[in-house]
């Protein structure tokens, strides 16, 4: 399946990142939702975040990403969306078990602890890695609360 849309947000410790993976993504064909922030001036992270996940949630975009310095301020506020589930990745292995297995929509990198590049990489991982079903879909089918 080729994602066709995305939604991207930071807070200003994701910011250094947040335009070269959107020119990545548009490099790729990718259309980009981009709710900010757009500069490194102090933000509070839920601020971009809750858009990120309402776009996804409103089949705006297909999937999410999400930095800020650490992945998990941004993680846990995309995770009270009902039908969200962000995950927070720091190795390429990692990006591509959380659509695997886990039918993520919403990727959490944390800036402050892996390389641009290494951000990058896995954002295209992310992308281009299908949900395997099978046994993950009845787990991924327990998460949501009812």
């Amino acid at each position: 399946m080729k994602i066709k849309t995305v939604a991207i947000g930071c807070d200003h410790a994701g910011f250094p990142y947040k335009d070269s993976i959107v020119d990545m993504l548009r490099g790729m064909g990718v259309k980009v939702n981009d709710f900010g922030t757009h500069s490194g001036d102090s933000v509070d992270y839920p601020d971009f975040v809750h858009p990120v996940a309402g776009s996804i949630e409103k089949g705006a975009s297909e999937l999410g990403i999400l930095l800020c310095g650490s992945g998990n301020g941004v993680a846990m506020t995309a995770n009270k969306h009902q039908y969200i589930r962000a995950a927070i990745s720091w190795n390429e292995e990692l990006a591509a078990l959380a659509r695997q297995h886990n039918n993520a929509n919403v990727l959490a990198l944390p800036v402050r602890f892996v390389s641009e590049d290494l951000a990058k990489a896995m954002v295209k991982i992310f992308l281009e890695t299908e949900f395997e079903g099978g046994r993950h879909a009845r787990r991924v089918g327990k998460i949501a609360c009812m």
